[in-house]
């Protein structure tokens, strides 16, 4: 009986891609260090049907047509470095991934005295099971004691338990004595100024390891020069991940592992939505979570019994011809008869080439990383034109990755 992967790789002929088709030459030089002086002065490549133009993000809502709603993710980035100095002077790192389950990420980071995170380790051999950690900080007034234990190693990360000496809460204690995680291709510690400038303007719920990059470029001021051709932005929350920076490392992309990440379906955006006649993507989450909300349904629909979506299941769920917004009324009702207001959900969902979009008609994104997940979503996104438009971005000297530049990217009719 053929496993999971193994029924899917054979209803799929698109498993059969290789990673190295997926790559291009990006030198350190164009990856961008540091963050414009102004948010709103980065290039904007746009690509509409094969055509490419250059401009300023300032301009963008000359590219977008009236009354679109641009969905954003309003997830913040959280303090998830802690660093702890052993008794005999060694420095420990610890990366708060996400919370041990089964605890939700709003509810681990309201949690007060004591909580447990699956995380990241930086120099876990010298760091022996069990073992104490303790780092000192001013919160509120008075000297707060902060303590690390070790308690178990899973399978790609380890099990630690916080505790401290102060009524505040889980996010207050990060916020004083964690540091921002900025990604690992920029080779410098953060500044003051990343504090604010790896967070987007309307960042508001605390739990992304990862800034949801591409709506960095926006602006109070460039929401009302949208606000004004009356595109209006409507707010999903995905917390990004960790993985969102994990390489394809495997020879096809049927055997790559993709992560897992959070995001939470509201009554109130699921209506935006079912009004909307045309959806612009800001970034791969929020393609991502638009995407996965169709596949879920399915699944809800067809009696299972969690808002879960697995890597490949997209390729396998029977769909039955059922539109985006049948599945959109099916959220509503949902939740009506659950009397909720909103759903956390889980998706692992890869987007490659071949996949149908069933949601936004348009995507605003950064340049990403040769031979990532997110570079395989772009190229089905747009087709085989992915490679002329960082050819592109290359030959005229685009700023790459999280503090690059942007671009607007139109899926083809075809």
């Amino acid at each position: 009986m053929p496993n999971h992967l193994e029924r899917t790789q054979m209803s799929n002929p698109f498993f059969e891609l290789f990673i190295e088709e997926f790559d291009y030459p990006l030198t350190t030089e164009l990856i961008a260090e540091f963050p414009l002086k102004d948010r709103g002065f980065s290039k904007l490549l746009i690509y509409n049907e094969g055509k490419i133009t250059d401009n300023s993000f300032l301009d963008l809502a000359t590219y977008i047509p009236a009354s679109t709603t641009l969905i954003l993710n309003n997830t913040r980035v959280i303090e998830a470095r802690l660093y702890f100095t052993k008794p005999t002077g060694g420095v420990i790192e610890i990366f708060c991934l996400e919370p041990f389950e089964p605890l939700l990420m709003q509810q681990a980071m309201a949690q007060t005295a004591k909580v447990q995170w699956q995380c990241f380790i930086g120099g876990a051999s010298k760091w022996k099971q069990g073992q104490i950690l303790k780092q000192s900080f001013w919160l509120k007034g008075e000297t707060v004691t902060l303590t690390a234990k070790y308690l178990q190693k899973t399978v790609d990360s380890f099990l630690i338990e916080f505790s401290w000496t102060s009524d505040a809460a889980f996010a207050e204690v990060l916020e004083i004595a964690g540091k921002l995680p900025l990604p690992p291709y920029i080779k410098r510690k953060p500044d003051s100024e990343d504090a604010e400038r790896y967070q987007t303007v309307f960042a508001t719920h605390k739990g992304s390891v990862a800034a949801p990059t591409a709506a960095l470029h926006f602006t109070a001021d460039i929401l009302e020069t949208l606000k004004a051709k009356e595109i209006k932005p409507a707010y999903l929350t995905l917390h990004v991940g960790a993985g969102t920076f994990k390489p394809v490392k495997t020879a096809t992309v049927a055997e790559h592992s993709m992560h897992a990440e959070t995001f939470l379906v509201t009554n109130d955006f699921i209506q935006i939505l079912l009004e909307a006649d045309n959806i612009v993507a800001v970034g791969t989450t929020s393609l991502r979570t638009l995407e996965s909300l169709y596949w879920i349904a399915l699944k809800l629909m067809a009696g299972s019994p969690d808002c879960t979506l697995e890597q490949w299941e997209a390729y396998e769920i029977e769909h039955q011809n059922r539109s985006y917004k049948d599945c959109l009324h099916f959220w509503l009702k949902y939740m009506e008869k659950r009397g909720i207001q909103e759903v956390q959900c889980k998706t692992s969902l890869l987007i490659i080439p071949g996949y149908k979009f069933r949601s936004a008609k348009g995507l605003i994104t950064n340049f990403h990383q040769p031979k990532s997940t997110l570079l395989l979503l772009i190229a089905a996104f747009i087709g085989e034109d992915w490679k002329k438009v960082y050819a592109h971005a290359l030959k005229n000297n685009y700023r790459f990755l999280s503090y690059g530049d942007s671009s607007l990217l139109w899926r083809n009719k075809s």
